[in-house]
């Protein structure tokens, strides 16, 4: 298999050649730049060797998928699943960031595939079809409830030789990311009220309990670790801003009737608007990310 090959590992100074096959926009690179440093300090935690069949749940607009089909070479593949619509995402689509990325010399490694993982892995089934790495990249807090990683993870035995996570660690080593924490718990007390939630925190999973449900479902573990996020990676920024803006407030106030949970979740904003005030005009930063290892 082609997981006995040597691994192939990045540099963050390949962030810009990455970067240059994604849909950006070109006035403000950093920012894409940002997320393909990111990406690369995941991916070669989990040496991912060149000529492998990768399977990533989660793609979205392929920040992740550029990145493992440039480590897999022109002799690997990267098979890239993302229920979400084609018009879905800003300031670019779904739809527009996988065409463009198609369009880069990474394209003929790269397959498209819209449809939710269990759907995707019940119609792949009869074909018998194996990966050599299944990677769940910051995909996990998307799901609609924590059953569908029970899910997921228990179609993918004996039909991925590896499993491989990246998610948000609920833990801060810089002090300017502990917002962050506080934000990300706070927006997920929020949309569980929200029957129909289509936002990118529901189900915040931390790594103890996501290990917990990889074991259930047969996978063991082979290493762990912790990847403390660059300042370019903005997402905990955005995400903190969205809790301190009166929207929240308005959101909670449409979909929640019990004055219980409304005071919880407006100390939960007012712990993530003291400890942005504690910053002293210091810009919010991205918590920690577990990155771990299955087979």
């Amino acid at each position: 298999m082609a997981e006995t090959a040597a691994p192939r590992l990045l540099s963050v100074s390949d962030a810009p050649r990455i970067t240059s096959y994604s849909l950006h926009d070109t006035k403000r690179p950093e920012v894409e730049i940002g997320q393909a440093e990111h990406r690369i300090d995941l991916v070669n935690r989990w040496n991912i060797a060149p000529g492998s069949r990768v399977l990533e749940i989660g793609c979205g607009q392929g920040n992740a998928t550029a990145v493992l089909a440039d480590v897999v070479g022109e002799g690997g593949s990267v098979d890239a699943i993302d229920p979400a619509p084609s018009d879905y995402g800003a300031p670019f689509t779904l739809a527009q960031a996988q065409t463009h990325l198609s369009a880069s010399p990474l394209g003929s490694r790269i397959t498209w595939h819209q449809a939710t993982p269990e759907a995707f892995l019940a119609r792949e089934q009869s074909g018998g079809k194996t990966w050599d790495v299944a990677v769940l990249s910051h995909c996990i807090w998307y799901f609609a409830s924590p059953s569908v990683l029970a899910a997921v993870l228990g179609a993918l035995r004996g039909r991925a030789a590896r499993l491989c996570v990246a998610e948000y660690a609920l833990q801060a080593t810089e002090r300017a990311a502990e917002p962050h924490v506080l934000a990300t718990l706070a927006t997920g007390m929020l949309e569980s009220h929200k029957a129909d939630s289509d936002a990118n925190i529901r189900s915040p999973l931390g790594p103890g309990r996501i290990a917990e449900v990889a074991r259930a479902a047969g996978w063991t573990q082979q290493q762990e670790g912790f990847v403390v996020p660059r300042p370019g990676l903005l997402d905990g920024h955005w995400e903190t801003l969205s809790v301190v803006d009166e929207e929240f407030v308005r959101e909670m106030e449409e979909h929640i009737a019990d004055e219980r949970v409304k005071l919880v979740l407006r100390t939960a904003r007012d712990a993530t608007i003291a400890s942005v005030r504690g910053l002293g005009g210091e810009q919010p930063r991205t918590m920690d990310v577990w990155v771990a290892s299955f087979n």
